[in-house]
């Protein structure tokens, strides 16, 4: 079961963070571009609907306090994307570390916008 449809993700300029989701995002698994005009929005791969994310633009959006986390299938693929995030111009990257706990391992980011997202991977206890 799908535990959300989509996140739809507001930045000033798009064109400035174009490059940087459009390699980001397929990496964590949202690996069809969609194509829509004023859009930057992938989904996942799935029979019928899926989740998706999208990236729009709003000329007087501020980030904020708040953080989008995406999963990770283990702490080498936490240690894969922080390196992509180093290339593709992430900012503010704290990590890849444990947190709280040796179960929780993640990479806290933001995006060229200042939005704050992070990728981490939870161990079974």
């Amino acid at each position: 079961m799908r535990c959300f449809d989509h996140i739809d993700l507001r930045v000033p300029d798009l064109d400035s963070v174009r490059e940087f989701y459009g390699a980001l995002l397929p990496r964590l698994g949202f690996t069809e571009d969609m194509n829509i005009p004023g859009w930057l929005q992938y989904c996942a791969k799935g029979n019928g609907p899926t989740e998706f994310f999208g990236v729009t633009q709003s000329p007087g959006h501020t980030p904020n306090e708040n953080r989008i986390a995406f999963v990770a299938s283990s702490m080498a693929e936490v240690e894969e994307i922080a390196q992509i995030l180093r290339e593709i111009g992430a900012r503010n990257i704290e990590g890849p570390s444990h947190e709280d706990s040796e179960a929780y391992y993640g990479v806290f980011f933001e995006d060229p916008a200042g939005n704050r997202l992070e990728v981490c991977y939870r161990a079974k206890n």
